[in-house]
């Protein structure tokens, strides 16, 4: 290996040290929000600065097996491609856990292509390596787009309750994750249908959820 090929490798492992203990800066996909038109609210928050509500949420909506997987849910995976195949030309069908969507939204960029896709899996495998699973969420919650503009829970929070985002209620943190699907389409305020009747499940989920021990380990990690 090259001196060259050796940088490439140590460099993605430096910075996804330093995001242990720092903020991420501003993304690829939030610049291009603004690029678009959208703007930008982000605040960064710590984990205690969290309510164990949204962390609870988001794992309820988007991935429930996010404290056992090794930042692939093979089984989804394996679904969403028996679906895709039976519906060529239509909608493709993800199968993204947080663990993926926080390498997207941290390290790359929006998009289907080859080349970021084998990126994406890369820097799954090395924050799963590398960080815990609060750390993982840490981010997931900071990073993720929860609205036109609106990246993060504590934007989303002053952005939709008028609070800060260790102040959210389940109902709260559950109708923010019922739009992540698609935050642009699925709107908190004034709240769509899809939203309306996903957040009634998600509620659920979570109430089931509550008692899973590690689930219930890393919630302890997050709230004052």
């Amino acid at each position: 290996m090259g001196i060259l090929g050796f940088i490439c490798i140590l460099l993605p492992v430096l910075y996804a040290l330093i995001l242990i203990f720092l903020p991420a800066p501003i993304s690829l996909t939030q610049i291009g929000s603004v690029i678009d038109g959208n703007g930008l609210k982000r605040d960064y928050i710590w984990k205690f600065e969290m309510s164990p509500n949204a962390v609870l949420a988001v794992i309820a909506a988007e991935d429930q097996l996010f404290t056992e997987h090794f930042g692939f849910d093979l089984e989804s995976i394996e679904k969403a491609l028996e679906y895709n195949a039976k519906k060529k030309g239509k909608k493709k069908r993800g199968a993204s856990t947080i663990s993926q969507q926080v390498a997207k939204n941290v390290f790359l960029w929006q998009g289907r292509s080859w080349l970021r896709k084998g990126l994406e899996i890369y820097f799954t495998l090395l924050i799963e390596v590398l960080w815990s699973k609060a750390t993982i969420m840490k981010h997931y919650l900071n990073t993720i787009e929860m609205g036109p503009g609106i990246f993060g829970i504590e934007a989303a929070a002053n952005s939709y309750f008028k609070k800060s985002a260790d102040k959210l209620t389940r109902e709260e943190a559950a109708s923010i994750a019922a739009s992540l699907p698609n935050p642009k389409k699925f709107t908190v305020k004034p709240r769509s249908i899809w939203v309306n009747l996903r957040t009634p499940w998600i509620l659920e989920q979570m109430d089931q959820l509550r008692e899973d021990p590690e689930i219930k380990q890393l919630l302890n990690e997050f709230g004052k």
